[in-house]
């Protein structure tokens, strides 16, 4: 047994190196995810991400995979790699699968689930806060948040595969989308108001100017075949050639003090119907006059742009008829007013410093001339505080939420794990010498077949201690764990029974299949079905096999970790708890077949395969305490306990073995019942107690209790 328990150990050390790099996919293996019109264009990185094209081959955004750029672990301790195609303005245009090694949807729920559960991120855009699960709480706080449907049973999978989702698109927006607002952008606050006039914005610098004469637009020229094809500007170097004032028309304050009271209520109409657009004000008294002869209304102007941070802000005519205050010095009520608009959910910022470019142009030549341009900039800012600026809606942490999703559950396990591991702790005597302890025992565990497994998902599996290992060899993050708390707790409950109990706790009394298999062999003793039990030859050697299984197991998680979820299967856990037996016809004989087993051999599954029973009695190793009871006379001469314990976990010598110790208790009942404990019924009768052939006590012919010795 010792050299079997330390073979996973063995494995693990060998193979701690090993780890698994997520290499981006080549064009041929990405671009069948990529449904025409659109293509793959040149790769933009070598993280897997690449251009997207539309069918004239101009660029429409960005298609990558999240493995490279987001490898969060999930549940196999392998990443879920998706298919990610995302819009230059931030929307998905359309999220797909592309590999997963999810236990529950590989060969439980089927791929059709996880697949339908990517088509809600169609059309949303990553300004939104975006979260898996219903609203929690009033419906005002949940306003800013979009919710997507998780997938029943696999909720803990879904959450994993929205976060790498949500953190490779981010990472791409910030590195190759600036112009693209990842949070909600700045806002005019429609209750500011304070009373300004032209001198005071002047003065604050909530109007800025940008003058040039003539001379100066030469001077740009100089040196081109354009130097002299302005004689206006040559004849009239001191002249003024362009005269511009610039100002921010969002905030309510600034609108009003530059317009007349008629134009005010026009541009609060427009933007009542264009609720994103930020209104830029643009007036030009000198000679340029802002837009070229051949400008259409209510298109982008052709002489003036806009950036920020360096990107381009798009620009358009608000198509607005502009009559400016009477405060507003007279000559510019002679030049160019215009009112520009940009859309704020495109990244434009109103209350950070951006740019404005005017063109100035010249032309060379009379046939088909040579057209010419050098760029006059204006810097403007607006002071903050005419915006509001939202805070972004942040969804509460993936744990939070699944922990608000299962609360109930959770406070329904909690309070039982602490009955019953209080009861088990501080009473199991009483326990199990109350009259009605078999009754008792039975109903625990059908609550944690159909509470614990069947409704809770809280199945327990070694496909959990597997990813953790390999999320701890390759540095990963352990974050999945906490996406399914109703697991978690369980597993906390269970690592802190190790020192307590050992395995037992766990195999014996939380366990659904072992539960299940508990049952089958009530309902095989019920049938008077024959008892099959190995010979103790045979019975020490079937015991190391789980160990075998589990190092097995190891090494495909390290190895081969695509493999694992088919190598898992072995356990029939998911089969017969998490998907009800609804599965393909093999895996439910499968599991069927211990069940069947059970009626005739005790928990076959349990003492012979289990690779979980084979990693909780490595865990188990950890007890710090026997906590069985045992007398001098046990096991020399006195053999009952023994020939009752059904698991084989007590040797000949009395001695309890841990390792495979499932706790029912039964050896606590006879130890503390002075009418079966044999050294008691002796001692009280006077009598020394008869040799061991005589104190053993033969099984009953249906496998249950024996009849004490006279």
């Amino acid at each position: 047994m010792t050299a079997a328990a330390r073979l996973p150990l063995a494995v693990c050390l060998m193979l701690a190196l090993i780890a698994s790099q997520a290499f981006a996919l080549e064009r041929e293996d990405l671009a069948p995810f990529v449904v025409p019109p659109f293509s793959i264009g040149e790769p933009v990185n070598d993280e897997g991400v690449w251009e997207l094209l539309n069918s004239g081959g101009a660029m429409s955004g960005y298609v990558f995979e999240t493995e490279p750029l987001a490898p969060l672990p999930g549940f196999s301790g392998a990443p879920i790699n998706v298919m990610v195609m995302l819009d230059l303005d931030g929307r998905f245009m359309d999220v797909k699968l592309i590999s997963h090694n999810e236990p529950i949807f590989v060969s439980g729920l089927g791929e059709a689930p996880f697949r339908k559960f990517f088509e809600q991120y169609r059309g949303l855009s990553i300004t939104s806060s975006i979260v898996v699960g219903t609203p929690y709480g009033s419906a005002s706080s949940a306003d800013a948040l979009v919710y997507l449907d998780g997938v029943t049973k696999a909720t803990a999978s879904v959450r994993i595969a929205h976060e790498s989702i949500l953190a490779a698109t981010l990472q791409v927006a910030r590195d190759k989308m600036q112009g693209v607002q990842t949070g909600p952008p700045a806002r005019p606050d429609p209750d500011h108001d304070e009373p300004l006039d032209w001198e005071a914005l002047v003065a604050e610098g909530l109007v800025t100017q940008l003058a040039v004469t003539n001379a100066e637009v030469d001077a740009a020229f100089a040196g081109t075949i354009w130097a002299d094809d302005d004689p206006e500007a040559s004849d009239y170097p001191e002249e003024t050639y362009l005269d511009l004032r610039v100002a921010d028309l969002g905030p309510p304050a600034i609108a009003r003090a530059l317009l007349s009271e008629s134009s005010y209520d026009e541009l609060q109409a427009f933007l009542a119907i264009s609720g994103s657009d930020e209104p830029i004000l643009v007036i030009e008294a000198g000679r340029h006059g802002l837009v070229s002869p051949d400008f259409v209304r209510n298109t982008a102007p052709d002489w003036v742009t806009m950036e920020q941070d360096g990107l381009p802000v798009a620009l358009r005519d608000a198509d607005l008829l502009v009559e400016l205050s009477e405060d507003v010095p007279e000559r510019l009520h002679d030049g160019t007013a215009m009112i520009f608009r940009t859309d704020r959910r495109l990244g434009f910022d109103p209350s950070r410093e951006w740019t404005m470019g005017i063109k100035a142009v010249r032309e060379h030549g009379m046939f088909r001339p040579e057209i010419g341009s050098v760029t006059l900039e204006l810097a403007h800012q607006t002071d903050a505080r005419f915006f509001l600026r939202e805070e972004v809606a942040k969804p509460a942490p993936p744990w939070l939420d699944a922990l608000r999703n299962r609360q109930t559950d959770i406070a329904v396990l909690g309070a039982g794990l602490v009955l019953l591991g209080g009861v088990q702790l501080m009473g199991m005597n009483r326990l199990a010498g109350t009259r009605w302890f078999p009754q008792i025992r039975l109903a625990i565990l059908a609550v944690v077949l159909v509470f614990v497994g069947w409704h809770g998902q809280g199945q327990l599996s070694i496909v959990t201690p597997l990813a953790t290992l390999r999320t701890a060899i390759e540095g990963g993050s352990f974050a999945f764990l906490l996406y399914d708390p109703f697991s978690t707790l369980l597993w906390v409950f269970v690592l802190v029974s190790f020192v307590l109990w050992g395995r037992g706790f766990f195999c014996g009394w939380l366990c659904p299949f072992g539960a299940l298999q508990e049952f089958a062999d009530r309902i095989g003793r019920w049938l008077r079905l024959p008892v099959i039990e190995p010979s103790p030859l045979w019975d020490a050697r079937l015991r190391k096999l789980k160990y075998v299984i589990l190092a097995a197991l190891v090494a495909v998680a390290l190895v081969a970790p695509a493999a694992l979820d088919k190598a898992v299967e072995v356990e029939p856990f998911k089969t017969a708890i998490t998907v009800h037996f609804v599965r393909e016809w093999f895996y439910v004989l499968y599991a069927a077949f211990w069940l069947v087993l059970g009626l005739v051999l005790f928990k076959g599954f349990c003492r012979y395969v289990c690779p979980l029973g084979a990693f909780m009695a490595l865990g188990g190793l950890l007890r710090g305490r026997d906590w069985i009871a045992r007398r001098t006379e046990c096991g020399s001469p006195c053999q009952l306990c023994k020939v009752r314990c059904r698991y084989g976990a007590i040797e000949p010598s009395g001695k309890i073995d841990y390792s495979e110790c499932f706790q029912c208790l039964d050896c606590v009942t006879i130890h503390d019942d002075p009418k079966q404990c044999v050294p008691v019924v002796l001692k009280k009768r006077g009598r020394r107690a008869p040799v061991a052939a005589r104190a053993s006590a033969a099984k009953a012919p249906d496998g249950g209790p024996a009849p004490l010795p006279g």
